[in-house]
C-alpha cells in the first residue's frame, strides 16, 4: 500500500512540475524611454542579467550587447540599414542604449539583441523544433 501511494505521489509531483514549467520564452522588453532619447531593454531574466553584467564589467568598451540601426524608408535612395553608434549602461535590471546622435523623429529603428535568447527549451528538443543557430530578438521602434 505504501509503495502504491509513493508511486502515485511521484507521478503527481512530476506532472505538477512539468505543467508548472511553461514553454514560453519571456523575452526582454525593448522600448524607447519616455522622452525617446534612449532605448531600454528591461525584464531581463536573472541568469541573462548576470551574464550581461559580467561581460560589461570585463570589457565595457567593445561590448556589442545590442545592435541599433536605422531602417531605410520607402523614399530613401539608399536601401542600406545604417548602424547607430552609442553607449550602453546597466541600470538595475535594465540595459540602456544612449545614441551618440539623437534619434530622428519619423524614422524606424531596428533593435537586435541576443540578451535572454535561448538556444532551445526542453519542449523544443523533445518535439525536434530546436533551431541550429541563435536568432536575435528583433524589435522595430518608430520614433
Amino acid at each position: 500500500m505504501f509503495k502504491f501511494f509513493f508511486n502515485c505521489l511521484v507521478v503527481i509531483a512530476v506532472a505538477v512540475f512539468a505543467l508548472s514549467c511553461s514553454n514560453r520564452n519571456n523575452k526582454p522588453l525593448i522600448k524607447f524611454s519616455g522622452d525617446s532619447s534612449s532605448i531600454i531593454i528591461k525584464d531581463i531574466d536573472e541568469a541573462s542579467l548576470l551574464q550581461v553584467k559580467n561581460a560589461y564589467s570585463a570589457n565595457r568598451d567593445t561590448l556589442n550587447l545590442i545592435s541599433v540601426s536605422i531602417k531605410p524608408g520607402e523614399s530613401d535612395s539608399l536601401q542600406d540599414e545604417l548602424e547607430v553608434a552609442g553607449k550602453i549602461k546597466i541600470l538595475g535590471d535594465s540595459l540602456v542604449f544612449n545614441p551618440d546622435q539623437p534619434f530622428v523623429k519619423g524614422k524606424d529603428y531596428l533593435v537586435q539583441s541576443y540578451i535572454g535568447v535561448k538556444f532551445a527549451t526542453i519542449g523544443n528538443l523533445i518535439t525536434g523544433s530546436a533551431k541550429h543557430n541563435l536568432q536575435p530578438q528583433k524589435q522595430t521602434l518608430k520614433r
